[in-house]
């Protein structure tokens, strides 16, 4: 781990106004550490930086030593699972250093193995970034939860953002589905790390940080600001060698994240839904793009060439719900099911199509809602659930 005076020159190069990733990776390519680079005279620097740039680089940011205390007491707090990764440390994610822009610093806390040669620094061949809807249906939450269940049984990290929705779900499937020992999730952040986004993720994240990683190019105190939210998508991409999209609307952070993934050459992986739903648009464009159409983990697996899964991964089908035989529901209960299909429905629709009276049709809902076939939606609407 760095000492505070190393820290303190890396924070001042990531704290200098206009100089970003692209001009700090260039200063260091010139001229080595940070500490060689505030050694130059501006005529020098202004060979690699612009005039003005130059400037800021001789003029210490006033905030510097606020946050050096904050960063190295964040840091002394919990020495094994606090870092702050440089893009020399050997922890640093290679597969963010193959990207067009790393961050020159990447804040983390996780376990202790994260950290070890071999741990984080080579993860990507065995992860896989699963992203989607903050607002997702039912089916798409589940979706994502029982998917990320099967890939971290089969071995791999899954990789989000741990936003509402699909992010939180994923998360809360690979901390299922890990085995003891293996690195479950990573969840890459828009805000410090000294702070959780949102707040209903507090414990969410505190899991993570004991079974995984969480990562933030942001230094800490670093508030939630919506343009940080998008950049960190180039990061979730990169942490992975295939991303897959559960659910999106048409606009929509996901799809920034898959087109990133597409544009480092990783592989895109898509959950198709109904033609009438929203949230599904988004996935039924990437795959006319070609993204690959899956309906289960193992098509994951199998595209990605990793091992193969287990009996889990293999049955989690988008879609493919329980015939009436394996419901354990009543004949006329299971009529509904057939009658309700894999689209929201609403009463009126159910009442034409089934024939049943009102409170009988009402009753039978909440049957199959208690059983967890069907989920109640906003404005009145009913949904199958696919069971894996």
């Amino acid at each position: 781990m760095m000492d505070r005076d190393e820290l303190a020159v890396w924070l001042r190069l990531q704290l200098t106004p206009g100089v970003g990733n692209a001009t700090g990776r260039r200063l260091l390519t010139a001229f080595g550490l940070p500490h060689h680079i505030f050694e130059q005279p501006t005529a020098t620097l202004g060979e690699v930086a612009s005039a003005r740039q130059s400037a800021a680089l001789q003029r210490e940011p006033p905030e510097l030593p606020s946050l050096l205390a904050t960063t190295w007491e964040w840091l002394q707090a919990d020495p094994e699972r606090h870092r702050v990764l440089t893009l020399g440390d050997p922890a640093y994610p290679q597969s963010l250093l193959n990207m067009e822009d790393p961050p020159l610093l990447l804040y983390g806390m996780g376990t202790p193995e994260s950290w070890q040669s071999g741990g984080l620094a080579s993860c990507a061949p065995r992860s896989v970034a699963v992203v989607g809807s903050r607002n997702p249906t039912p089916q798409g939450a589940a979706n994502a939860r029982q998917f990320s269940q099967a890939l971290a049984e089969a071995g791999l990290t899954i990789v989000s953002g741990l936003a509402l929705g699909v992010d939180g779900a994923a998360h809360e499937g690979a901390l299922d589905g890990a085995p003891p020992g293996q690195l479950a999730t990573i969840a890459v952040v828009g805000t410090g790390l000294d702070r959780v986004y949102p707040k209903q993720h507090l414990n969410l994240a505190h899991r993570i940080a004991q079974r995984g990683v969480l990562f933030s190019e942001y230094a800490l105190g670093t508030p939630p600001v919506p343009a940080n939210f998008p950049k960190r998508n180039r990061l979730i991409a990169g942490l992975s060698c295939g991303t897959l999209v559960v659910e999106a609307a048409l606009k929509s952070g996901s799809l920034i994240t898959a087109r990133l993934a597409a544009e480092q050459g990783k592989d895109v992986f898509a959950i198709p839904g109904s033609i009438h739903s929203t949230q599904a648009r988004g996935c039924h464009a990437l795959i006319k793009q070609g993204a690959k159409l899956v309906e289960n983990a193992q098509d994951v697996l199998e595209e990605l060439q990793l091992v193969p899964a287990s009996h889990a991964a293999m049955n989690v089908i988008a879609g493919n719900a329980d015939d009436a035989g394996a419901t354990g529901l009543s004949d006329s209960v299971n009529d509904l099911l057939d009658a309700l299909g894999f689209d929201p429905v609403g009463l009126d629709a159910l009442l034409a199509r089934t024939g049943l009276d009102t409170p009988t049709l009402q009753a039978q809902l909440m049957e199959l809602e208690i059983h967890g076939q069907v989920a109640r939606l906003a404005g009145g609407l009913f949904q199958r659930m696919a069971r894996s």
